[in-house]
């Protein structure tokens, strides 16, 4: 396993994805033992990290090193150069093909990187049926060859003790023009003048157009932007919350989403790339790029409570369909497909 992006406490995504497909591997009954290999930029902080007892930790480089494991899973769509006799590799998203949502540099070197592990890549798995259509129309690869796997949902709010909801409108996510935060920080005009926005996460790119939109608001003393928080702020502002706001333009997952509606915080979420699969028939799904859709959702939703009701109710039980463990199952049968 590549384990490289499991490291630390601030993960994104792919970290969580990578933390609970690792351990609930290695608490599996399905191989007596397990290699987690570390590219050098988190090797050595690997090395004083607690691992399970049946795990080793290795140095990952691309060119060179041991290669007899019988299956090697990259799981963040890259490969080392060097193959092992049979390769499984996750795809989170492809935003670098899809759109201008980061440097051309990143978009480059990472593009180049997903088109290598597709084509060495025995079976890919696809983390929505979104995802693996991006994989068939940009990679070329055919869909024998993909398996759909969702995410499985952390439980960051909610439930006994709950705090009392207040009247905040919460969108999730780096500072971006994929999250699509200018959007919505126009659309929060027409919440009534005793909501707040809070918009939580750190800078990412063109997060200059966000601030500078939120900066010309005539509602910016409603607009809150925290930067960067940990885990356990963000299922603070989850349980905080009486909206969750996520109109990104291209997602491979959502995995935010899916957290509000754990947390039974009803959600807005735009109708496009892997939301409504994800999202189902839980939330007010709207086009992203509608200011009218988008504004009308909030002004909905921030005045209509029995309707805030009943999206949370249908939130939990969808929010409930993805579980970690049932990733971990399924991860294991391509294992055995392939093996």
């Amino acid at each position: 396993m590549d384990a490289t992006y499991s490291v630390g406490s601030a993960l994104s995504g792919v970290g969580v994805y990578s933390r609970e497909l690792l351990n609930g591997l290695a608490a599996s009954d399905f191989a007596e033992g397990w290699d987690w290999f570390y590219r050098s930029q988190r090797y050595w902080r690997a090395l004083f990290q607690k691992t399970p007892a049946n795990v080793r930790v290795r140095a990952l480089s691309s060119k060179r090193g041991d290669r007899s494991a019988a299956l090697f899973h990259g799981l963040n769509q890259r490969l080392p150069e060097l193959r092992f006799q049979r390769q499984v590799t996750t795809f989170h998203d492809l935003f670098v093909l899809s759109g201008d949502y980061s440097t051309a540099d990143f978009r480059a070197r990472f593009a180049a990187q997903a088109r290598e592990a597709a084509a060495a890549s025995d079976l890919i798995i696809a983390v929505s049926a979104f995802t693996a259509s991006q994989i068939e129309d940009y990679l070329n690869v055919p869909a024998s060859r993909i398996r759909v796997i969702h995410h499985g949902v952390l439980a960051r709010g909610g439930g006994p003790g709950e705090t009392a909801r207040e009247k905040v409108i919460l969108c999730v996510g780096a500072l971006q023009r994929r999250k699509n935060q200018i959007a919505l920080v126009r659309a929060f005009r027409a919440a009534p003048a005793d909501w707040t926005l809070v918009l939580a996460g750190s800078e990412g790119y063109e997060a200059e157009a966000v601030l500078r939109e939120i900066a010309n608001s005539p509602i910016v003393d409603r607009i809150r932007v925290t930067g960067y928080i940990s885990d356990g702020e963000i299922a603070q502002w989850y349980r905080r919350a009486s909206i969750f706001a996520f109109p990104s333009l291209d997602e491979g997952f959502g995995m935010p989403a899916i957290e509000a509606m754990a947390a039974g915080v009803p959600v807005i979420a735009s109708n496009r790339s892997s939301l409504p699969e994800v999202c189902g028939d839980a939330a007010l799904l709207v086009d992203p790029e509608s200011d009218g859709e988008l504004a009308g959702a909030v002004e909905l939703l921030t005045r209509d409570e029995d309707l805030r009701v009943k999206l949370t109710a249908a939130g939990k039980v969808r929010a409930g369909e993805f579980r970690w463990d049932e990733a971990v199952r399924k991860t294991i049968e391509v294992y055995r497909e392939l093996l």
